[in-house]
Parts: structure tokens; C-alpha cells; sequence
């Protein structure tokens, strides 16, 4: 069985929407590129660690068509190469043609057709960007690990890669971590259990607290 990391660059309010460029998105978004003033030589140890070894690209059709509109003519770039050669598996369910070198439609139900590919022989799978895929995966528990690189900035609106779902909600285990000198976060998660609760109170509710509680559970809060 493969396992699968998904790989973020986020802002602090969670958004993920066009972080390399200006041109990347062209559907309005004013704050493409958000992530260039803050990239320096700091995360490079984390980021290599991320990109190396062995792995097979899992990618939504909008990242898809992105990085097949750039790579194949910047291969020059010290991941270039590597997303150039190695197998894409594409989830969308448009018919339009997967030209990038050693591309692979998934047909079907999106988390039945990651599931099939999950449980095939093959090397682990990376996916990066692709927002609409964490909202059907997550819930599914189909994503190992989460890799978010976190960006000292506030966007405000823009996709974000986390659905309302109640489903989602786990634990997570923090397997490694690196912090830049400019506020640049890169932690990097397990799947953990289920979430664990509990209370700092150390005496009985108040009446008040009573009161509010009885409130809150009426909908009259």
C-alpha cells in the first residue's frame, strides 16, 4: 500500500490559492505570488527532504494543467527534472487530453478511484496544491501525512484546502519542523487518532455557568 502526503503552501488564514505567481490564476485572485518575498536558502534542508526519493505525483486538473503549462519548459530547475519524469495521476473528470509526459487519468468516483490507487503496488504519493481533493480525501482518511508551509502573511479570501466536515476531524503527530529567521513555518504531520478532549476545570459549575450552559443547549445564547 502506497501512503500519500499532502504538501501545502498556506497563509496563516489557511489560503493556498496561486502562491507562485502573479499569472498563476487568472480568475481574480489579486494576491498571486504571495509566497516570493519570503523564500530564501532557510527551508531549503525541509524542502529537499520533501521533494527527494522516490514518488509519483497525486494532482486536482486546475494543478494539473498549471504545472503542465510551466515544468516541461523549465526543466532546468532543481525539481523540474523530477516532476518532468515522474508518473502524474490526475483526478478530474474532464476529457480534456493529458499531454505532460507520463500523465494518467483517474476515472471514477474521486476517493474510490485514490483508494484503488492506494492500494496498488507503486512509490508513495505527493500531492501538491490541488485544494479541491483534500475536502473528499481528508474525510476519507485516505492522506498519511500533511506537510504545511506556513507563510507569515493574512490573504483574506482565496481557496482554502480544509472543508466543514466533521469527518476530518483527528489528531495529528508532529514528525519535523523548521522555522526561517522571516516567520516561515515547515512542519510536517502524521495521521494520528482520534481527537482527545477534556477540561482545566477543577471545581463543580456555578450557577452562572449552569445557567449559560442550559442557555447555550436551548439556543438561546
Amino acid at each position: 500500500m502506497r501512503e500519500i502526503t499532502g504538501s501545502l503552501f498556506q497563509s496563516l488564514d489557511g489560503v493556498i490559492q496561486a502562491p507562485g505567481g502573479p499569472e498563476e490564476d487568472q480568475t481574480g485572485f489579486r494576491h498571486g505570488g504571495w509566497t516570493f518575498p519570503y523564500f530564501d536558502e532557510s527551508l531549503d534542508g525541509p524542502m529537499s527532504r520533501l521533494l527527494a526519493g522516490a514518488y509519483e505525483l497525486l494532482l486536482g486538473r486546475r494543478t494539473y494543467e498549471i504545472f503542465a503549462a510551466y515544468w516541461p519548459h523549465n526543466g532546468d530547475q532543481p525539481i523540474g527534472a523530477t516532476f518532468n519524469a515522474v508518473r502524474k495521476h490526475v483526478v478530474t473528470s474532464s476529457d480534456r487530453a493529458l499531454d505532460w509526459n507520463n500523465s494518467q487519468r483517474l476515472v471514477g468516483d474521486p476517493v474510490a478511484a485514490v483508494t484503488r490507487l492506494k492500494d496498488s503496488d507503486g512509490p508513495d504519493l505527493l500531492i501538491q496544491g490541488s485544494s479541491l481533493l483534500y475536502p473528499a480525501l481528508l474525510p476519507a482518511g485516505l492522506i498519511d501525512r500533511i506537510v504545511l508551509i506556513t507563510f507569515p502573511v493574512m490573504l483574506g479570501r482565496g481557496k482554502r484546502w480544509y472543508a466543514d466536515d466533521p469527518e476530518t476531524a483527528r489528531s495529528w503527530t508532529l514528525i519535523e519542523q523548521a522555522h526561517a529567521p522571516n516567520g516561515v513555518h515547515f512542519a510536517s504531520f502524521a495521521r494520528g487518532g482520534a481527537v482527545q478532549t477534556g477540561s482545566f476545570a477543577t471545581k463543580p459549575p456555578s450557577a452562572e455557568e449552569r445557567a449559560l450552559r442550559q442557555r447555550q443547549a436551548e439556543g438561546r445564547w
